[in-house]
């Protein structure tokens, strides 16, 4: 079974964040490529040690993601 993860992506003006909406994980990238690679990373760390979620656990989690892209002129 695949678990949906969410979670929610923003520029804090330095770097870009990433956090879970539905558990304690957040992390940093410099660049949106590198923040989303750290959030996977990051989620497979937390449920490392939980082998009832192991058990339904991909190894390369899909990530729901709501991005906050500022003003956009067109």
């Amino acid at each position: 079974m695949k678990k949906m993860i969410k979670s929610e992506i923003y520029h804090d003006g330095e770097y870009y964040c990433g956090r879970c909406l539905d558990f304690d994980v957040f992390t940093q990238g410099r660049s949106l490529d590198e923040v989303v690679q750290n959030l996977k990373e990051a989620i497979q760390l937390h449920f490392e040690d939980d082998k009832e979620y192991q058990e339904d656990f991909i190894p390369t989690p899909s990530l729901f993601t709501m991005m906050d892209l500022g003003e956009i002129h067109a």
